[in-house]
């Protein structure tokens, strides 16, 4: 661009015209009328003759932009058909506005400047200055919908003014089209009786049937008004397709069928529950059913009574606060015991891994998959951090063993072993972030997975075999199940056996919380393979000085809504000790769940426990935490105490809501 566009731009002389005719005021006050006279007739001249040359320089910039601006130009008028605007890129001053711009806008051509910020609140020209040639969201103007255009136009000089030359293209009509289309996209639906064969054990015909008429006259009553299809598939399968329109609605509503279909129980007094698997943004209604399939697969392995709503790229979930209810099938167990043997026959090595820190029962469900391994005479290996880990005390007396002198290797050392035809059994977790070792997830093709935390969105898949129970104690207890039906009693090491105890005992608080029919009838078993409760005790034992560490932490605890106990500590302290404290403090009347955070680097852990009154998963799960209902942790990176207190506090407040 040459330097002429740069001449026909000048500067606001308002201030000036001002100024003079505050001395021509001044000079009349003074009583210097010939004075004030002169002044007051140059500052008229000079007016008129600033308003001459502002027309001429206006019509001087519309006939450039016309001659070398990409416009294009009506048949039958001098200007382009739609709005139009010329302003300085720098400050936004516009400098040209052709009338469509200025009837639409309200832009005055006066003498005072304005910018384009002023003319359309909350459009500015920084898109523009990016780079980009097209702003990123709409523009209204006069009750209409345009999308702007727009060109930086830089001189060869490189002090020379920058404009932006910008003009709107109305589609209004195409978007209505396109928020229409938007709107009405099918959104599928699958509402599941989750505990159907609980509710009708033992009924008469006739019971069922009123049953079954109550569940479909709630469910019904909660579809009216969304404009839906609700067809009954099976007894306890119901599809439902509406438009997402209503979806948020529904999502407002915090997906209020999960609380009516409470108020329906049985004869015996068991209420119902309810899973709902919701796909959206899907491409047709096949891959929708299919969103609406992974949600309510995700909606159980979670413990139900939840609604999960599933998108192309994320999990959202609602409701799921209730404790869990026990829908385990002894049967499932048996198949997956078959089918975990011919996958541990047909591999080369089997690697079996826990968390980080692994725990004690971490240890122990390890402990029982390494037994399985050497029924089927493959070399198994478990993969721990030997430094930095929760159950020291047992692993010293297993390394003690003949059988398991050489099975603890780390996690590079697995890198190195580890074959096309190896297997990894992960237990007592399901995301891949919280592995001991991720990179051996990713090496190895053959996985499967033993847990019983409620699933994260973020789980391991694909998985060869997949035990994932919610509903029970802990992943020793799963184990144990395995080895009823895959092993013979005397195939089990008494150090096995008292492994996998001493994890049931762990995340059951030694059988206080968490337990149920089959939880006692593993710890039975364990015990008539020689597993001793009082040796199981001595590994939960802490020394003088962890104890006094631990109550310490308890004492610095404080209430918040005068049943929740939080201890926010500055100092660092020990995975186990902060676990025992957050249990010790559900000790105390009126506190029905406890959470304990202290530094540990560069991050903050939590450690959550509950009696049954709150779910701890579903206040920790917004911070990149997991678990289940009663036991949680999470952990958040690049933070302080401080701040991961105040997450945490609004994190209570939101499940309170």
């Amino acid at each position: 661009m040459n330097k002429r566009l740069g001449r026909l731009l000048r500067p606001s002389f308002a201030i000036y015209f001002l100024m003079m005719g505050l001395f021509a005021l001044a000079a009349l006050l003074l009583q210097y009328y010939v004075l004030a006279a002169v002044e007051g007739l140059l500052t008229l001249a000079l007016f008129a003759y600033y308003v001459w040359t502002k027309n001429k320089r206006q019509r001087d910039i519309q006939n450039y932009i016309h001659l070398h601006l990409d416009t294009i130009n009506a048949p039958t008028s001098s200007e382009p058909p739609f709005p139009m605007v010329v302003a300085r890129l720098g400050d936004g001053s516009i400098v040209y506005a052709n009338d469509s711009f200025t009837h639409l806008s309200g832009y005055k051509n006066d003498m005072i400047e304005q910018r384009v910020s002023e003319a359309l609140p909350g459009f500015n020209l920084d898109w523009l200055a990016g780079g980009k040639q097209e702003c990123p969201h709409d523009v209204t103007m006069g009750g209409r919908r345009y999308r702007a255009y727009g060109t930086a136009i830089r001189g060869n000089d490189p002090d020379a003014t920058v404009l932006a030359s910008v003009y709107f293209a109305d589609l209004t009509e195409l978007y209505q089209v396109r928020d229409e289309y938007v709107r009405s996209r099918p959104v599928v639906s699958i509402i599941l009786v989750d505990n159907y064969e609980e509710l009708t054990k033992n009924m008469t015909e006739a019971a069922v049937s009123t049953l079954n008429a109550r569940i479909n006259e709630t469910i019904t009553e909660w579809t009216e008004g969304y404009h839906g299809l609700l067809r009954q598939l099976e007894k306890n399968r119901f599809l439902f397709v509406f438009e997402k329109r209503d979806l948020k609605r529904a999502v407002e509503e915090k997906f209020s069928l999960l609380e009516d279909i409470h108020k329906i129980t049985n004869p015996s007094g068991l209420e119902v529950s309810l899973s709902v698997g919701v796909g959206v943004d899907a491409a047709n209604f096949e891959e929708g059913y299919n969103f609406a399939a992974l949600a309510i697969e995700m909606s159980l392995s979670r413990g139900g009574d939840q609604a999960v709503v599933k998108d192309r790229f994320n999990f959202n979930f609602y409701g799921g606060r209730n404790k869990e209810a026990d829908h385990r099938s002894k049967v499932r167990s048996r198949v997956t015991a078959n089918s975990l043997m011919e996958l541990i026959g047909s591999s080369s090595q089997v690697f079996i891994m826990g968390h980080k820190m692994a725990d004690l029962d971490a240890v122990g469900a390890a402990m029982g998959i390494a037994c399985l391994c050497r029924k089927k005479g493959k070399k198994a290996y478990i993969v721990i951090d030997l430094e930095k880990n929760a159950s020291q005390k047992l692993i010293e007396e297993i390394r003690a063993v003949p059988e398991y002198e050489n099975v603890f290797i780390s996690g590079q050392e697995a890198m190195l072993l580890c074959d096309a035809m190896s297997t990894l059994v992960v237990v007592d977790t399901n995301r891949p972030d919280q592995v001991e070792h991720k990179p051996l997830l990713e090496a190895i093709h053959r996985i499967c997975v033993v847990d019983h935390h409620r699933r994260a969105a973020d789980y391991i898949s694909p998985a060869v075999v997949n035990l994932h129970e919610p509903y029970a104690s802990s992943a020793a207890e799963l184990t144990t199940e395995l080895l009823q039906y895959a092993v013979e009693k005397k195939d089990v090491l008494p150090i096995e056996a008292k492994s996998l105890l001493a994890g049931i005992f762990l995340d059951t608080k030694s059988f206080h919380v968490r337990t149920g029919e089959r939880t006692f009838e593993a710890a039975a078993f364990l015990k008539q393979l020689g597993a001793e409760p009082e040796g199981v005790k001595k590994l939960l034992q802490n020394d003088f000085r962890d104890t006094i560490q631990k109550y310490e932490i308890v004492r610095s605890a404080r209430l918040y809504r005068q049943e929740i106990a939080i201890a926010p500590l500055n100092a660092a302290t020990t995975r186990p000790l902060a676990a025992q404290a957050a249990d010790e403090l559900l000790n105390i009347q009126g506190i029905i769940g406890s959470f304990v955070l202290y530094p540990d680097g560069d991050q903050v852990i939590i450690s959550a426990r509950s009696m049954g009154g709150i779910n701890v998963q579903v206040i920790l799960e917004p911070l990149g935490g997991g678990g289940n209902a009663a036991t949680a942790g999470a952990q958040l990176k690049n933070t302080t105490v401080k701040e991961a207190l105040d997450q945490l506090v609004a994190s209570i407040d939101k499940y309170y809501e």
